[in-house]
């Protein structure tokens, strides 16, 4: 072992996620952070411009997530959430219910996105059981991504990831997003499967893994308006869209129209700690209170609202409510919009959409334009040589970076974007 690199010591035992591993070259081997860096065993800086998977919203190894997550390390690491609680746990909720939609009033602790959004199916279907109904269709949109468990698999896109395990999936019926175009269509298709539908789940303005596919905000608010009007609850994944991605504190508040729950991790904790959060309204919450024990919400997971993820996350919330924090989400968006202009007109680009701080690029390819394109690996090699973390989904590359980003960091980007236009 000792005479080994880190990246051979890794491939001897490690299974990498989204990972063909009979071919993947040997992984890169990371040894610090430093702000907006990742930094590599044999020295090498890379710009992390994709957050390290949407999480890192403040910069690695922020002194201050740091300075709390190690004092709260030496006061309470863990107690089991069942029958107990903690100062860390009634903070955290106190401060998300305060910046939340005042539909929402009740916190319900998970580990991370997918298993947010379980908790968020399960608190749909058992609301309607727990009243001797049974609905346990959902609807959900075509392209769309809510994580890798059985649930949230279940509620994503059919997919070449879904393929062996379609047999195992529960009823979905699938809508395209919403425009001018189809609205009254849409309105129809969930009219008709309204008395079977539990829930509709939907990412607010962006789909994430599916593309970076954008859509409208009043579009939105006629879809959940129309599934409040005819039963059905509405779950809002703001898993990747959370923490000011959008522009806004959540993706939810640029609608009219605000959602029965919401679920949130990612950006929670600033990407220092894993927790997921299903937030609900007080109507689903009293549902599940009564003398039958049959009716509680049998959920629950061993490291359930973890103080030092609790700090981690009451740390990430004081910076991104820093004056100096919403700021740089404003240079940065407009930083996007500058460069969507500039770049619109190039004859490589297919199309190119913005939504706050995440901007997506379609490159124009006569390959296959899904993930598996070839031309992602050839884009995703040519950032890396260049210092640059951007993980291509397939034809579209796509930044979303922390909100410490300078201006010169975002230039260097573009200029590097632009010199792969011409490239490939």
């Amino acid at each position: 072992m000792a005479n080994k690199s880190l990246a051979e010591r890794d491939q001897d035992l490690i299974w990498h996620p989204y990972t063909q591993m009979q071919n993947a070259p040997a992984p890169i081997p990371i040894t610090r952070g430093e702000g907006i860096f990742l930094i590599a065993e044999d020295g090498k800086k890379y710009i992390d411009a994709i957050s390290s998977w949407w999480v890192n919203i403040h910069g690695h190894a922020h002194p201050y997530i740091a300075k709390k997550v190690s004092e709260q390390l030496s006061t309470l690491e863990h107690v089991i959430f069942a029958g107990f609680t903690h100062p860390g746990a009634i903070e955290l909720a106190e401060r998300l219910i305060s910046i939340l939609p005042e539909s929402q009033r009740k916190v319900f602790y998970s580990d991370n996105g997918s298993t947010a959004v379980e908790v968020a199916l399960k608190m749909c279907f058992q609301y309607w059981s727990n009243q001797g109904k049974e609905k346990t269709k959902v609807l959900a949109f075509n392209n769309s991504y809510h994580g890798d468990t059985f649930g949230a698999m279940a509620v994503s896109a059919r997919s070449a990831f879904t393929k062996p395990f379609e047999k195992l999936l529960f009823e979905v019926e699938f809508l395209d997003l919403p425009n001018l175009n189809n609205l009254n269509e849409l309105k129809s298709q969930i009219s008709a499967s309204a008395s079977d539908v539990s829930a509709f789940i939907f990412e607010p303005l962006v789909q994430g893994a599916g593309g970076m596919q954008m859509y409208e905000a009043e579009y939105l608010d006629e879809l959940i308006k129309h599934c409040k009007n005819n039963g059905i609850l509405t779950i809002a994944d703001e898993v990747m869209t959370g923490f000011g991605r959008t522009g806004k504190l959540f993706a939810s508040d640029h609608l009219s129209e605000k959602a029965d729950l919401m679920c949130f991790s990612k950006g929670l904790t600033g990407g220092t700690m894993a927790l997921g959060v299903t937030t609900c309204t007080s109507i689903i919450y009293e549902a599940f209170l009564s003398d039958n024990k049959l009716k509680t919400l049998f959920h629950g997971h061993s490291f359930t609202a973890n103080p030092i993820a609790c700090a981690a996350a009451l740390a990430s919330m004081d910076i991104l409510l820093e004056s100096e924090t919403l700021v740089n989400i404003e240079r940065i968006t407009a930083s996007h919009q500058l460069f969507n202009k500039r770049i619109s007109m190039h004859p490589k680009v297919k199309c190119i959409r913005q939504t706050g701080t995440i901007l997506a690029l379609e490159w124009a390819t006569r390959g296959e334009t899904s993930y598996f394109n070839n031309l992602r690996d050839n884009l995703y090699n040519f950032f890396l040589e260049h210092g640059i973390i951007l993980r291509p989904l397939g034809n579209i590359i796509y930044i979303m970076p922390p909100y410490c980003i300078t201006d010169e960091q975002l230039d260097y980007i573009y200029k590097k974007i632009e010199e792969a236009l011409e490239r490939f």
